[in-house]
């Protein structure tokens, strides 16, 4: 199938860097990964098999000057938690947009740790947060493993990385290309394609297809892999996507059958207006409770909504839209929650 080209939402965070921060190989030549072409890997960019593909500098001056964005607040109040030092089952603390604490059978995870002010290559522009990190970052338990999903700005964040590293020795698992991005951190890293495993004591983390793209600035688009992750374990198995197009169901319609009932499904809900330029990367509220329902997973957790102004929607229309997306299916809104910064959720069994 011929592969629709479309700019997917990450990105003016891409036109930012596209000011010339940071050196670039030739423009032959892939940044960050070398190897053997697959089936998502055409020997110099990686791309979504039969999915869309971003482009379109043109889309992009389209959406930024023909759409008109939703007013969000200067900031809003959070009320910080103090996550306990381990936990023994599954406890999700949110902390804001794609990052999350998945405390599980012992060990501390983040998702796509993000502290900083902005999600943005610069410091003095690009999306600045309006919600306070629901855990200090001093308050955070000692972290065993981030797992870090694409190369966007609202997801990679080297000076949170750096910090990181300064407070712990964390491993960073994250698709194939990522590590070369954080070699100046200092992180240990395992890159992974999908569909490859790495051991994390007695859990294991699985990385799984998702159709999304990825960017530093204009000349690596796509040069490193985006993935979602499965953790399976004794205490069950989660699902977490940092982002994803819904694509027809591809990204979760497999997931039974190889990794069983999921206890719980970590998926954005946010980003997503307007649709005509943000449908092919990023799903909408409805279509993440029908990824909800594909994946089999009991519980649902909503991420990626009300920390960065990123697209067009107003700051609460996504639990809004969730809330009527349950509703019409006849699903308890307790069992699919957008989650606030500082909101901790133990997972039921």
């Amino acid at each position: 199938m011929k592969r629709r080209r479309i700019l997917g939402g990450g990105l003016l965070l891409g036109a930012l860097a596209a000011a010339g921060l940071g050196s670039a190989r030739a423009a032959s030549g892939n940044r960050y990964y070398q190897g053997p072409p697959s089936d998502h890997f055409d020997g110099h960019r990686f791309f979504n098999p039969g999915g869309a593909e971003p482009n379109g500098f043109s889309d992009l001056l389209r959406w930024r000057f023909a759409e008109r964005r939703a007013e969000w607040p200067a900031a809003v109040p959070v009320t910080p938690a103090r996550p306990a030092r381990r936990v023994n089952d599954v406890t999700v603390t949110m902390v804001g947009h794609a990052t999350l604490l998945i405390q599980i059978g012992g060990l501390n995870l983040l998702t796509d740790p993000v502290w900083s002010e902005r999600a943005s290559p610069v410091g003095f522009a690009g999306p600045r947060r309006v919600s306070a990190p629901g855990i200090a970052f001093a308050d955070l338990p000692p972290i065993d493993a981030i797992l870090l999903t694409h190369s966007h700005y609202d997801h990679l964040d080297l000076p949170t990385l750096q910090r990181l590293r300064a407070a712990g020795d964390p491993l960073v698992l994250t698709p194939l290309g990522n590590d070369a991005i954080l070699r100046g951190t200092g992180l240990r890293c395992q890159a992974m394609d999908w569909g490859q495993s790495a051991s994390l004591g007695p859990l294991t983390v699985h990385a799984v297809p998702c159709h999304h793209w990825s960017a530093r600035g204009i000349n690596d688009r796509s040069h490193a892999l985006w993935a979602g992750f499965v953790i399976t374990g004794p205490r069950g198995a989660l699902l977490h996507i940092g982002d994803t197009g819904f694509d027809g169901g591809r990204p979760y319609r497999n997931l039974p059958a190889r990794f069983g009932p999921l206890r719980a499904a970590i998926l954005p809900v946010g980003a997503y207006a307007p649709r005509w330029f943000m449908a092919s990367q990023h799903q909408n509220p409805e279509e993440a409770v029908d990824g909800l329902l594909l994946s089999g997973a009991r519980w649902g957790i909503g991420h990626h909504w009300g920390t960065f102004q990123l697209t067009d929607e107003a700051r609460d229309a996504p639990p809004e839209d969730l809330a009527r997306a349950l509703a019409a299916r006849a699903i308890p809104s307790s069992r699919f929650r957008a989650l606030a910064p500082g909101q901790v959720w133990d997972i039921p069994a």
